[in-house]
């Protein structure tokens, strides 16, 4: 059994994170990002898309009747599923996170965690250090309310896997080498601090069309021109079912490509965000 979690952006709106998520005993469905109907979310930073569920779900459909909407009350995150939405179950949901038990029939149950944490240009790095503190902590309380840390993080963190959110005790503790996260945890300060694993350290240049998710081009002396906002976490539990390759970052879609020619995100037809796709057998 494998389980693709895809996560994708809304074209025009930076708040409509959409992860999509299926069992796929054969072949992974493929995705299609959707534009927003309304034609009216173009501010970047400060618009909501208004495309209710039903229409996404609509779209999703087009050609097949797979998917399935599972509802929650967090406004910057929707998910669709590929099989009954009812094995989804919200634990714990705030304006930018849910967290949700994923139990498929004959299988052990795992957490999955969404978010969508503040962009740049609203919060500054300690605030969004902060953030990170903050759902590491509902993720620990989570675990602890269901007795097991097999744990997926997904999301637009609006960070790069190498900032200090990502990576400090306190926050996301998400580290590069599989090895280390195998650890389980460290101690700092006579304090156990589990470990995330990352793979997106990987994505982080030329390692595939792509150098990143977002492209982001500042006249300023520091700039990074690619960036891996988009991520997925897994904590060591699940990394026996888990290989590098089966993570990436799609550069086209049923032959539709979504980057212009300059090899930038097509933030005009699809979104200035690229997706982020992870199959785990488990």
């Amino acid at each position: 059994m494998k389980l693709a979690l895809r996560k994708s952006k809304l074209l025009h709106s930076p708040y409509a994170e959409v992860p999509l998520l299926e069992s796929t005993p054969a072949r992974p469905a493929r995705l299609r990002q959707q534009p927003c109907p309304s034609g009216e979310c173009r501010r970047p930073h400060s618009c909501e898309c208004p495309t209710p569920p039903a229409r996404l779900l609509e779209e999703l459909n087009a050609d097949s009747p797979d998917y399935q909407y599972a509802p929650g009350n967090c406004g910057h995150l929707l998910f669709f599923t590929r099989f009954d939405s009812g094995f989804l179950t919200p634990l714990f949901e705030s304006h930018r996170i849910s967290i949700r038990r994923l139990a498929l029939p004959a299988r052990q149950s795992i957490l999955v965690a969404a978010a969508h944490l503040p962009a740049k240009i609203t919060f500054s790095e300690p605030s969004q250090m902060i953030e990170t503190v903050h759902l590491a902590q509902a993720i620990d309380e989570v675990e602890i309310s269901e007795g097991h840390q097999r744990t997926i993080v997904l999301g637009d963190l609006n960070m790069n896997p190498f900032e200090a959110g990502m990576v400090i005790a306190g926050g996301l503790h998400a580290v590069m080498s599989r090895r280390v996260a195998a650890r389980q945890t460290r101690t700092v300060q006579r304090q156990k601090y589990k470990f995330f694993y990352n793979p997106m350290w990987n994505h982080l240049g030329d390692n595939g069309e792509a150098g990143g998710t977002f492209y982001y081009e500042a006249g300023e002396h520091l700039c990074y021109y690619w960036n891996v906002f988009d991520q997925v976490l897994l904590r060591p539990d699940l990394l026996d079912g888990f290989a590098p390759e089966n993570v990436r970052i799609p550069t086209s879609i049923r032959g539709y490509s979504l980057l212009q020619e300059d090899g930038r995100p097509d933030k005009e037809t699809t979104s200035d965000h690229l997706p982020v796709m992870l199959e785990l057998n488990f």
